[in-house]
């Protein structure tokens, strides 16, 4: 059964952020580890294995022991975090289910009957589910900003909580109706082009449904345009408080040397925001698959990404992160466990 934590504003939990706070961190944000790096690809070379043959293992596998700071790099205690909010823009009828679903949803969690227990269970993971003021949706942003600076800082605080010591690989998603909605004007926002371009059927909505939906993206933008040139006050007006845990959680990665997998169009949109902001931030993140969402995988392209998976999936509850979790222990453990030439008694390359 997944831990459930406080929500955001319990008290002793969050301390109020700011702004100035988080951009703080983000001056000298550490990179990847070379050394570690350099050891890893040394020790794929001696690998009972022609060079290059097991495609993307082998880079993961290097990007692992990078990111982790360790040769060898693996994956014992891999954690998956749902952070899950309720979007006042759903008010306007952008989903094919009401509101109330987020919180159904999180019971079920909690309960273990949703696809994301039984991906994290398969990969022996721990999964966490951070239910975050679920009473207090944001604001509808086609009227104004979704959050003002306090909650959006706070949820980020909030987010990096989910960051703790022991934990070698996390694992990213949300639960909230209407997060595309958000998902697809915090894109909009960044990269421009047409509502339509980053508006898709989210939950399955189709006709006047997705007609709003493109509507409200559109309203959302040109009602917050004074705000959009920063990329944090993007995700405080279009995005939701799941969406700036999802920000926050993925900065506190950063900081404490934890290779992150981002799951689908809402949570990669989450990210794209630090992304935004320096076009390295993500280098410690993979995105786990590529949604069925349309325009999920034009969104990966601006982030510089190669999805590790391509099943058609579009649940969202980092269900696509938890499932790609098997890939980056599979790296592990081929990197880890293989013989070397000299130790297999097996000649090597000419």
């Amino acid at each position: 059964m997944p831990d459930t934590p406080d929500t955001p504003d319990a008290p002793g939990k969050t301390e109020c952020a700011t702004f100035a706070e988080v951009r703080a961190l983000f001056v000298d944000l550490p990179g990847p580890d070379d050394d570690a790096y350099q050891a890893a690809v040394a020790r794929d070379r001696e690998l009972t294995k022609p060079a290059g043959s097991l495609g993307r293992l082998e880079e993961i596998a290097f990007w692992l022991a990078a990111w982790q700071g360790r040769q060898p790099p693996r994956v014992d205690r891999p954690r998956v975090c749902v952070f899950a909010a309720n979007h006042g823009v759903a008010a306007r009828g952008v989903s094919a289910y009401p509101a109330e679903v987020t919180a159904q949803m999180v019971q079920n969690f909690i309960s273990g009957g949703a696809a994301v227990n039984q991906l994290t269970a398969m990969v022996d993971g721990d999964l966490r589910v951070y239910e975050m003021a679920l009473e207090q949706p944001t604001g509808d942003f086609t009227q104004g900003p979704a959050m003002d600076e306090d909650t959006c800082a706070r949820a980020m605080a909030y987010g990096m909580m989910a960051v703790e010591q022991g934990v070698d690989l996390l694992a990213l998603g949300e639960m909230g109706i209407g997060n595309t909605t958000s998902a697809a004007a915090i894109c909009h926002a960044l990269y421009g082009g047409s509502p339509e371009d980053w508006t898709g059927p989210g939950t399955g909505v189709s006709g006047s449904a997705y007609d709003a939906k493109v509507a409200a993206v559109a309203a959302g933008v040109a009602a917050n345009r004074d705000f959009l040139g920063d990329p944090l006050h993007v995700l405080r007006c279009l995005g939701g408080q799941e969406l700036a845990a999802i920000a926050g959680a993925v900065l506190a990665a950063r900081l404490a040397h934890i290779p992150v997998l981002l799951d689908g169009y809402v949570c990669c949109a989450a990210a794209a925001v630090l992304h935004a902001i320096d076009a390295t931030f993500l280098d410690h993140c993979l995105i786990g698959h590529v949604s069925a969402e349309p325009a999920h995988a034009a969104l990966a392209k601006r982030l510089g990404q190669r999805p590790l998976l391509d099943l058609g999936m579009r649940l969202g509850e980092a269900s696509g992160a938890a499932l790609a979790i098997n890939l980056v222990k599979a790296a592990a453990l081929c990197h880890t466990g293989m013989a070397t030439f000299a130790g297999a008694g097996v000649a090597g390359p000419a």
